[in-house]
């Protein structure tokens, strides 16, 4: 694994940003589309979008839980383990988001849930300052912090399939390389090596052997 440290002055933008295109692109479909598959095995996109309110929900609540702790994560490394087995074996908490999902009478309404959690997460990491936080048990830079935030965002912008770009596509794909210790095709765009890193997609056979790859977020 390679390191991956990232300034608050270039992470804070990256994120408001990436925020506000990936909560455009949840609004941008009706209620049908919603409940479509996503990207993400065994997710639909009403998934997707309720599992990214709840993780921006669980980060504005504890982006002032700062600590004097010298940092032991960087960007790449926090994403190495999760809090839960979900890595191990990911349909309990597949079948627990889409029982939380349902509670929703409609797709439009956890959009809407989704709006409120986003503007909070905006006023509250706006002024964030350049402190140690202390997240999931993992002390981070608030830079380093927020970049994981970037590529969580840029990545499930993806799995929404909406089209085109995330802003913070480049962050994730160098998050991949970095977990990986190992670069991805040169020719290959970043949504696609993005996609193809995670295994979302097919690795591209005129790429070569994907050597590391697909790793896990």
């Amino acid at each position: 694994m390679r390191a991956l440290r990232v300034p608050l002055e270039d992470s804070r933008g990256l994120f408001l940003d990436q925020l506000h295109e990936f909560v455009s692109a949840a609004a941008g479909m009706d209620d049908l589309a919603a409940l479509d598959p996503a990207r993400c095995r065994g997710w639909s996109r009403l998934d997707v979008i309720v599992h990214v309110r709840l993780g921006v929900e669980e980060m504005a609540a504890t982006a002032a839980a700062y600590t004097d702790q010298t940092p032991d994560h960087d960007a790449a490394s926090y994403w190495t383990s999760h809090p839960d087995d979900r890595d191990a074996d990911p349909v309990a908490h597949i079948l627990w988001l889409r029982r939380t999902a349902s509670a929703y009478s409609r797709p439009a309404s956890a959009v809407h849930h989704l709006r409120l959690v986003a503007d909070l997460a905006r006023r509250v990491l706006v002024g964030a300052p350049d402190r140690v936080v202390l997240f999931q048990g993992k002390a981070m830079t608030m830079g380093d912090f927020l970049a994981t935030w970037v590529v969580e965002l840029a990545v499930h912008q993806l799995d929404l399939g909406s089209g085109g770009t995330p802003v913070g596509a480049a962050l994730a794909r160098r998050t991949l390389e970095a977990i990986a210790g190992a670069d991805l095709p040169e020719q290959l765009s970043d949504a696609d090596a993005v996609l193809a890193g995670l295994g979302r997609i097919p690795w591209p056979p005129q790429t070569g052997s994907p050597g590391r790859f697909p790793v896990s977020l």
